[in-house]
């Protein structure tokens, strides 16, 4: 039983919902990103809405084919692809994480 294929199979089943709900959902998929949902009304519209809605699309897609290249891979060759692609993920992840909201949106504010 290769644990880690499942679960590089779960994360990519996962990241490609999200992608799909993100790719529907457009602009109004702005609201499901943590930190901006919380922004009141007159700071939310400073912000370009529609490229940070594509922005995180866009990132859930290449997790997306992080996990699926990780599954692959773990299953045919070895498990340990399983480990390389969590690391690989979490370097992606943690690269656009910031505690500060204000930082964390400031390349998608509208001059």
């Amino acid at each position: 039983m290769n644990i880690g294929f499942y679960a590089c199979l779960i994360l990519a089943i996962i990241f490609g919902i999200l992608t799909f709900v993100f790719f529907l959902l457009k602009e109004k998929g702005a609201m499901l990103i943590s930190g901006f949902n919380t922004l009141p009304k007159h700071e939310r519209e400073l912000y370009d809405i529609a490229k940070l809605s594509k922005d995180q699309r866009n990132s859930m897609f290449i997790w997306l084919l992080i996990m699926c290249v990780g599954a692959l891979f773990s299953f045919f060759i070895s498990q340990y692809f399983a480990i390389i692609a969590f690391v690989v993920w979490l370097i992606m992840y943690f690269k656009d994480v910031h505690i500060d909201t204000v930082k964390s949106f400031e390349k998608y504010k509208i001059k």
